[in-house]
């Protein structure tokens, strides 16, 4: 089963190949990052680091064997909150493996990072997305515009543990 870790130095290499590998697949649903994201990767994922290090966003990564299978973030994390972003890769989609780190990555924000509410977007166009938002707990919020694309905002209050 693929391990959800925080981003790291290390997984610089494999996390750049899952984002070009899977590049065409992800802007079917998300606008491309554009070529300069991939020119200027090793830098921005040392942003990423240092970000993280501040404690206002969580990065994951879901890896099985060294081979980056998903992204799982936290982001704009402030009083209690934070937005939740993901994708996996196209050849590990169908399979719960999104549904999986949604949840996972939900436990670790109430868990080890204290949060108590995550929100999250997608747009309407997206079922996959919205389906893997509903099954773990998200409920709608309110509409949206994603790059002039309507979508929805989607809540979960993150409980305390009976």
């Amino acid at each position: 089963m693929p391990e959800l870790e925080r981003l790291a130095a290390e997984h610089v290499d494999a996390l750049l190949a899952f984002e070009r590998d899977n590049r065409e697949w992800f802007a079917r649903s998300v606008p491309d990052r554009g070529d300069d994201y991939f020119a200027e990767f090793t830098d921005r994922h040392a942003a990423l680091l240092a970000e993280q290090a501040t404690g206002r966003c969580h990065f994951h990564v879901l890896v099985d064997q060294g081979e980056v299978l998903g992204r799982f973030n936290l982001v704009d994390v402030a009083e209690g909150a934070a937005e939740l972003g993901y994708r996996v890769a196209q050849r590990a989609a169908g399979h719960g493996l999104a549904t999986d780190g949604v949840r996972r990555v939900a436990t670790l924000a109430r868990q080890a990072y204290g949060l108590r509410r995550l929100t999250a977007v997608t747009t309407l166009d997206n079922p996959a997305s919205l389906a893997v938002l509903r099954r773990t707990g998200f409920t709608p919020a309110g509409a949206v515009s994603l790059d002039g694309r309507p979508g929805l905002r989607h809540l979960l209050p993150l409980l305390a543990e009976d």
